[in-house]
């Protein structure tokens, strides 16, 4: 197919820093058909760790280097000139900064253009958003009947997006998160370095939470989680990964020393390597009370590691009887389902972790979850 027949997609998204929405945009890219889509993407904010990747597909990305928390006009309309540059045959918002600034910015451009929205997680509490992010959902909800479809990973988030926020019904395309199976896989080697990389024995046991720190995701929740089960094995040690997850968050830090708990925790920030880490775990685990569709579940289920999960969002539906899932804001429920899986024994616990990683091949492979996204846009293409 010649570049001038390939339908041209711009995404529209905040920043390119590590989060699950970005890491979807990632896995998208990297497997759309650059034979039939010529994908660019936009940034309102400039850098992150997913840009330098993403530019390494051969797909583009341009900022138009606004700041964190402030509209810009001169940036938005930076945004708007390259946008009739490119020429775009669709623009797809990913999140709630990039789906009004799509929407808004289709206003403006020669011809009319098809805007689709994405929207991923159970962000529906605005009290606990910044206040620029809270206006931004509000107005998202306000404005949901302009674009065409508002794509969810989650049936739940979709649902709770219309009850709490009053976003408009049989706008939703539901597509799950998909994940590649041939980078996050089960790795001996992977868990001898990891242990070794941290200063810890070989057989040292590892639960591992992989999430940024956001009131929802209720890191506080698995620290009383730990402290509970450090009372029955006092040698486990717990790795949290994830954007502000550092030894300069304060507040985290005096929760982690406060619970008594510093020798036991590996506080390790931002990482580029989560196929490496995360197959290096013994458990992987969510606490959250609010989720649509987690990916960091279904990354640990692709190497093999076995979950405990918190019942939010679709959590339930992607491990089914291959983890645990425990009622949200219960750490007493938490710790118990970590113990139910170290009861379990080495051997049943690592059959267990194979029969995730076949649920996720089988119900939520890259490939599948690409071509109904692929199939999307060229109905709409082919509606336009």
């Amino acid at each position: 197919m010649t570049r001038l027949s390939q339908i041209k997609i711009v995404f529209i998204i905040t920043g390119l820093n590590q989060g699950g929405a970005e890491a979807m945009l990632y896995k998208l890219l990297s497997s759309i058909d650059k034979e039939k889509f010529a994908p660019v993407v936009i940034t309102l904010l400039d850098g992150g760790i997913y840009k330098s990747k993403i530019e390494n597909l051969g797909v583009p990305v341009y900022s138009s280097c606004m700041k964190r928390g402030r509209f810009s006009i001169i940036g938005f309309c930076l945004l708007v000139k390259l946008l009739r540059n490119l020429k775009p045959d669709l623009l797809q918002g990913w999140m709630y900064h990039g789906n009004l600034i799509a929407q808004l910015s289709s206003v403006f451009l020669k011809k009319k253009i098809s805007v689709l929205w994405n929207i991923r997680g159970t962000h529906t509490n605005l009290s606990e958003e910044k206040f620029t992010s809270a206006v931004t959902m509000w107005l998202g909800a306000r404005l949901s009947s302009l674009p065409v479809y508002i794509i969810n990973n989650s049936q739940a988030s979709a649902l709770s997006h219309e009850q709490k926020l009053n976003y408009r019904t049989g706008k939703w395309i539901i597509i799950p998160n998909g994940f590649d199976t041939s980078l996050f896989v089960p790795s001996d080697e992977n868990r001898l370095k990891f242990r070794s990389d941290l200063g810890l024995p070989k057989d040292a046991f590892l639960i591992g939470l992989v999430a940024r720190y956001h009131p929802m995701k209720d890191h506080t929740n698995f620290l009383y989680a730990a402290v509970d089960i450090l009372k029955t094995h006092p040698n486990i040690h717990f790795i949290l990964v994830g954007t502000d997850v550092e030894p300069s968050n304060t507040e985290l830090m005096e929760k982690i020393n406060t619970f008594g708990l510093g020798k036991s925790f590996h506080v390790l920030g931002n990482r580029d390597d989560i196929p490496y880490l995360t197959s290096a775990l013994d458990i992987a685990s969510s606490s959250s009370y609010g989720e649509g569709f987690p990916n960091v579940v279904g990354e640990a289920m692709s190497c093999g590691v076995s979950c405990v999960v918190t019942k939010v969002g679709d959590a339930d539906w992607i491990v089914g009887d291959t983890g645990i899932v425990v009622p949200p804001r219960d750490p007493v429920s938490l710790a118990n389902g970590w113990r139910k899986l170290i009861e379990l024994g080495q051997d049943k616990r690592l059959a267990l972790g194979m029969m995730a990683r076949q649920r996720i091949i089988k119900k939520f492979s890259l490939d599948d979850v690409v071509k109904k996204y692929e199939m999307l846009y060229k109905e709409i293409i082919g509606r336009n």
